[in-house]
């Protein structure tokens, strides 16, 4: 790589803030977790940037990456990462700030655009998402007759697919609690679902959650 100018290291630095900026809009936009961190996202910012000096600093210099590489190796990260995400993220932006770092700013804009544009897509497709409105039901049922019980016409009429997850017994007030594993046709027939269970004799305290096994 040539001797660097000023103009050139702005330059570099300019293309690396920018797609630093646009890599961080795309993770908060295509993020669907329950732990977002504001200091993740900026941080992004700021690894495309100091990855961007880094590579300018090396060059074509041996000697400095082996001394950049002794010095970093130092360093010790606690940081846990949550997300396979996240982990994308950072080596995305660690590409970008490399791209940019040697001047390549066709590399870093088209690829920020292009791989930003899969990300999204498939963030909005919900790609590989196997259990689509897939819940976990449970309720209380006063009778021995689980196998014929009046409820199982509710789930066959809203559920596609339902299975027996679990049936515990309370002796002390001759009731069972049994939680399924269900997947509903359509996934705004919730209430109706509950509705119709509240109604049938011997069912009572029902519940509805995410299934997240």
């Amino acid at each position: 790589m040539t001797s660097l100018t000023l103009n050139r290291v702005i330059a570099n630095l300019t293309v690396a803030l920018f797609c630093g900026l646009f890599i961080a809009n795309v993770y908060r936009l295509s993020f669907k977790g329950s732990s977002y961190s504001a200091s993740y996202v900026q941080s992004l910012v700021a690894f495309a940037l100091i990855t961007t000096i880094i590579i300018m600093v090396i060059g074509n210099n041996l000697a400095r990456a082996f001394g950049l590489v002794g010095s970093m190796s130092i360093i010790r990260f606690r940081m846990a990462i949550k997300d396979t995400k996240d982990i994308v993220f950072i080596f995305f932006t660690l590409a970008i700030g490399m791209s940019s770092g040697v001047g390549l700013y066709a590399i870093s804009i088209a690829g920020t655009l292009f791989i930003s544009i899969v990300i999204l897509i498939l963030s909005a497709m919900d790609f590989a998402s196997q259990h689509k409105n897939e819940y976990l039901l449970n309720f209380s049922y006063n009778s021995e007759d689980i196998e014929n019980a009046p409820y199982l016409s509710v789930l066959n009429k809203y559920c596609k697919r339902f299975g027996l997850r679990n049936v515990r017994s309370i002796e002390e007030i001759d009731m069972y609690e049994i939680s399924y594993t269900i997947t509903l046709k359509k996934p705004d027939s919730v209430r109706y679902l509950v509705r119709s269970l509240e109604e049938i004799d011997g069912v009572s305290n029902v519940s509805f959650f995410f299934d997240e096994v």
